[in-house]
């Protein structure tokens, strides 16, 4: 990765922190049964961090699930900086160019490339009616600021 990175980009914990602050702005909210504050944070030396414990359903979550970084074992921060240069970037990048820029193999950047390029594309046939999100960022699978990287809100 190139030597001058936003902090939200140098680890996983503080990209962690940085989608948490920018999904869950009023705390965490469980994916799972949708309950907002009843959430407990699970500490311990076998557990990683930032995951959740969900009071109302009894069900263990994280601020990646339900998203394209689910089941995923490339760190946080490579793949939101992956997503950064995907949505900022004026001319397509190549799977080649994308790994060369992360530092992983080329199977791996394909991998990033095609979630998040699916992530943020319209389904078949919603152009022109109004079945199917109006814009990219509407998609399940992304949040509203999927390309806006602006510091999350305080």
């Amino acid at each position: 990765m190139p030597a001058r990175l936003p902090i939200r980009f140098t680890d996983a914990d503080a990209a962690r922190k940085y989608l948490e602050a920018l999904l869950w702005q009023g705390g965490p909210v469980c994916p799972h049964c949708g309950v907002l504050g009843q959430a407990t944070t699970l500490k311990g030396k076998s557990t990683r961090p930032g995951v959740y414990w969900c009071n109302a359903c009894r069900k263990p979550f994280s601020v990646t699930v339900g998203t394209v970084y689910e089941y995923s074992k490339i760190p946080l921060n490579t793949w939101l900086y992956a997503n950064h240069q995907l949505c900022n970037a004026k001319r397509p990048i190549s799977s080649l160019r994308l790994a060369r820029m992360l530092g992983v193999s080329y199977k791996t950047a394909w991998f990033m490339a095609h979630r998040i390029r699916e992530a943020m594309a319209q389904p078949a046939g919603a152009q022109g009616d109004d079945s199917g999100p109006a814009s990219p960022a509407d998609h399940p699978g992304m949040s509203q600021d999927a390309c806006d990287w602006s510091e999350p809100p305080s």
